[in-house]
Order: C-alpha cells, then sequence, then structure tokens
C-alpha cells in the first residue's frame, strides 16, 4: 500500500460494506462501522433500504450516526418504534430481515464471532461489551455481514469465547444444528472481502482493495488463508461515495461535540 491514495483503509472499508446492501433490504443493523455502511447506502444507491436497530426504531433515517441504540436520533427518524420483544419475534425470528450487520472483535475460519472477552473467560485480559442481540441476528437474519479491522488478533485460528455462531466447524454443521439463517455470506475488512467456500464454508480471500496485495493479506490473517480463483479487485471509492461519507461523518462530528453552554 505504498501509492499515496485519497481515501483511507476505513473508508474503503465502509464503502466496500455499503456496495453490498440494496434499496428495499431490511437490515439490522449494528453501532459503529456497520450503522456507517448502512446510511452510506442510505444516502447513495439504496434510498429506501429499512433500517433496524435493536432498540425498536424500524425504518430510522439518521441525519447523524447514532452513538448508541438508545441514541434519540434513531427513534426521532423512525417509522415505527416497537417493543423488544416485537423486534426480535415478529422481525428477526420471523425471517423479516434480509441482512444483520454485525461487528466483532475476534473471528475465525468459519465465521464464528467474539464479542465477549479476550484471555479466558473467568479471568479475561479484556472484557468487551457481550453479544446483546448479535447472537440471534446471526442465527436467524437471512444472511450476516461481518465488518472489522483485518490483522491476527481479530481473524484468528480459534476465538477466545464464542458469542455468534457462523458455520460451526463448516462443512453443513450449522444446518445440522437448525440455524435457520444461511449465516455469515460476506467478511469486510480493511484490506478486502473475504467468502465462505461452497462445501467447506471456510472463509477464503474473495476479493483485495487496490494497492493491497494477496501476501499482504495473508500475512494479517491468523490461519493459512486460501483464495478464490480469480481474488477480484474492488473497485476504489468514486468522488460521490467519499463526499457523503465525510459529510455524514462531519455532521455526527459536529453534532456529538457541541460546546457546553457557559454557566449561567
Amino acid at each position: 500500500m505504498s501509492e499515496t491514495r485519497s481515501w483511507t483503509p476505513d473508508e474503503m472499508m465502509t464503502v466496500a460494506a455499503a456496495r453490498l446492501l440494496w434499496d428495499g433490504c431490511v437490515c439490522f443493523v449494528g453501532i459503529g462501522l456497520p450503522s456507517a455502511a448502512a446510511n452510506l447506502a442510505r444516502h447513495t444507491h439504496a434510498p429506501d433500504i429499512v433500517l433496524i436497530y435493536e432498540s425498536g426504531t424500524i425504518g430510522s433515517r439518521p441525519d447523524v450516526l447514532p452513538l448508541s441504540i438508545g441514541d434519540g436520533e434513531l427513534a426521532e427518524t423512525a417509522t415505527a418504534i416497537v417493543s423488544l420483544p416485537e423486534v426480535f419475534a415478529y422481525w428477526l425470528q420471523g425471517g423479516r430481515v434480509d441482512v444483520g450487520f454485525l461487528g466483532a472483535a475476534q473471528i475465525d475460519r468459519f465465521g464464528n464471532l467474539n464479542s465477549t472477552v479476550i484471555g479466558e473467560y473467568a479471568r479475561p485480559r479484556t472484557r468487551l461489551p457481550g453479544g446483546g442481540g448479535a447472537p440471534e441476528i446471526a442465527t436467524h437474519a437471512r444472511q450476516t455481514f461481518v465488518v472489522l479491522k483485518h490483522s491476527p488478533r481479530s481473524l484468528v485460528p480459534k476465538p477466545d469465547f464464542v458469542t455468534s455462531a457462523g458455520f460451526f466447524e463448516g462443512r453443513g454443521s450449522r444446518a445440522r444444528a437448525g440455524a435457520p439463517g444461511a449465516g455469515p455470506r460476506v467478511v469486510i475488512t480493511d484490506l478486502g472481502l473475504l467468502r465462505p467456500e461452497a462445501g467447506s464454508e471456510e472463509l477464503v480471500l474473495a476479493a483485495r482493495y487496490e494497492n493491497v496485495d494477496v501476501d499482504e493479506i495473508r500475512r494479517a490473517t491468523g490461519w493459512p488463508l486460501r483464495t478464490a480463483d480469480p481474488v477480484e479487485v474492488v473497485a476504489p471509492p468514486t468522488g460521490d461515495e467519499l463526499r457523503i461519507l465525510r459529510d455524514l461523518h462531519e455532521r455526527t462530528r459536529r453534532a456529538h461535540h457541541r460546546p457546553s453552554p457557559l454557566p449561567v
């Protein structure tokens, strides 16, 4: 990645993730980069995407990115606000969610996710935010997309804890366990895209970004990463995509960093 680029790896990752969503898609979206990608899609090619957040907001159209699922911006711009049981029972378990969009701290070669602890569960080195609704989303969404930074610490041979199920041990073990959703169909990182291989269900490198070579991606992966044939190259962000994404982040920064009022 020696050549000078006009975008950052995080921007490339967000744009690549946004492009995978489609107009009219019902997306159960997590806070952070999944939310940024979903809202970028809404502001570009998917104006009628239906965003569901775990707080019970359906069809939210926030002008700025939410800080949490309880952010008032989500409720103020939602088409409807429903109870948490309705979100999970009617929308998710009812098979009405096209994409569950998740982040994680660790993922293994079969798409199993850890967002609970780093280290031993009883005595962790780091206590993470936990699963929240992610285990249910990973189980019941028609498919899941996962987004995370690419490094040997995040793409690991074995997660320290399995919070959300991917393909279990692969080779049909998820289907045999009775999980209704199709599991993780794509993993978007700041280096490229991984997809499950037919049959084995092992994640393989399907696409890379410009100026990122395959050997670099292999070095950043905690297992012997295999590749699709061919490995595609993802087109760089367009000027419009970058402008809209940067405007979104700038609006968010201004909204969440208002100066404190002067004391009376």
